[in-house]
């Protein structure tokens, strides 16, 4: 990666791809702010609704960017580029991002650098926050930061990916398998649903898992070939586990079938929870094994779950692994992680041409 003798380089970056407004500011490789507004209007559907998202990002950008700029103690001038989120995601949302973006890079007269979402979740593993943005953040305080060594293997997994990524370099990444339907964040969120609770349901999974038993209810495991994904499946036995049960015990509801069934929802919740992570992490096994690497992190929303946590950490014990696990508040879409990304892009000079157009399906 090419290096120029710059005093200070400083880079804006906004996150607008899902329900989450997000601007950071990054500072000769140092975090300085990471500012995030999230939507809660969508708990009341069960899920994101796009129309109201895109409508929420317009509301909420130019607050958000004017706080991540005092906070890091940045004047609009001193900006040297501005890095955003293209894709993938909403293409509403998306647009209010991109649109914000170029707008003010025509204003400043400073290059646009556009980042993927998924790279961007990747990189967030090589955030540096400055002692300024430490002191603001407690939740960082007393935690170690170690970065991943090239080449190292990431699980994405979020609501809308779950990947194996083979990662050799900020700007060399290869996709090594993927979900070929649903992602494991969908399937959590889905099966809370059923279990009547609040969006976003994996949070809640994750917490009524520790108090349930994981082998109680026995799930579908998929035999997807190579390193590809499907939670499909599990979706439909998680319905047909509770389908059968509610005709056993002759009720009509789920509400009904927790009266009868002792400690239901929590059982259901830590054996889905424990498949998932099963089917998640023999995946990365298999990977890690015959890619001859012993260097694996995780990122993207789910890495937030503690049960994955653990059980990767423990994976590492057993297989000899080098393993990184992002701190709390890096695993949300947030536009740090973009920061990061577009700040090695913008010494590589590879920035992004006022007409470009956000996009919204995966890809690396």
């Amino acid at each position: 990666m090419r290096r120029e003798k710059i005093k200070s380089v400083t880079i804006l970056s906004i996150e607008s791809s899902c329900d989450d407004t997000s601007a950071a500011v990054i500072r000769d490789g140092k975090l300085m702010s990471n500012v995030i507004a999230s939507q809660k209007i969508h708990e009341e559907y069960g899920g994101v609704v796009p129309e109201l998202a895109s409508r929420a990002h317009q509301q909420n950008i130019l607050p958000v960017v004017d706080t991540a700029l005092k906070r890091a103690g940045v004047e609009r001038t001193e900006l040297s580029a501005i890095a955003f989120t293209r894709g993938p995601g909403l293409l509403g949302s998306l647009l209010v991002g991109t649109s914000f973006a170029k707008g003010l890079a025509i204003a400043l007269d400073i290059p646009l650098v556009e980042v993927n979402h998924l790279q961007g979740h990747i990189m967030a593993h090589f955030l540096e926050p400055s002692e300024e943005y430490l002191e603001t953040t407690p939740s960082l305080k007393g935690i170690e930061i170690h970065h991943p060594n090239y080449p190292f293997l990431c699980l994405l997994v979020s609501g809308g990916n779950s990947q194996i990524v083979k990662v050799e370099a900020y700007d060399k990444m290869t996709i090594l398998g993927q979900t070929i339907d649903d992602a494991a964040g969908e399937a959590f969120d889905k099966c809370a649903k059923v279990l009547g609770l609040p969006y976003p349901g994996g949070p809640w999974i994750d917490r009524l898992s520790k108090e349930g038993d994981a082998k109680k209810y026995p799930l579908a495991k998929p035999n997807i070939a190579g390193y590809d994904y499907s939670f499909s499946g599990l979706k439909t036995s998680f319905l047909y586990t509770i389908r059968d049960m509610m005709r056993a015990e002759g009720v009509s509801t789920v509400a009904e079938l927790k009266e009868k069934v002792p400690n239901l929802t929590e059982d259901l919740c830590a054996s889905l929870q424990q498949t998932i992570i099963d089917i998640l992490l023999s995946k990365l096994k298999k990977a890690a094994k015959e890619e001859r690497i012993t260097e694996v992190a995780i990122a993207g929303g789910v890495s937030a779950n503690s049960g994955l946590r653990e059980a990767l950490t423990d994976y590492g014990r057993r297989y000899k692994w080098k393993v990184y696990i992002p701190p709390f508040s890096f695993t949300t879409d947030n536009a740090a992680m973009i920061g990061q990304a577009g700040y090695y892009k913008y010494f590589d000079g590879d920035f992004c041409a006022i007409d470009a157009v956000p996009y919204a399906k995966t890809r690396i």
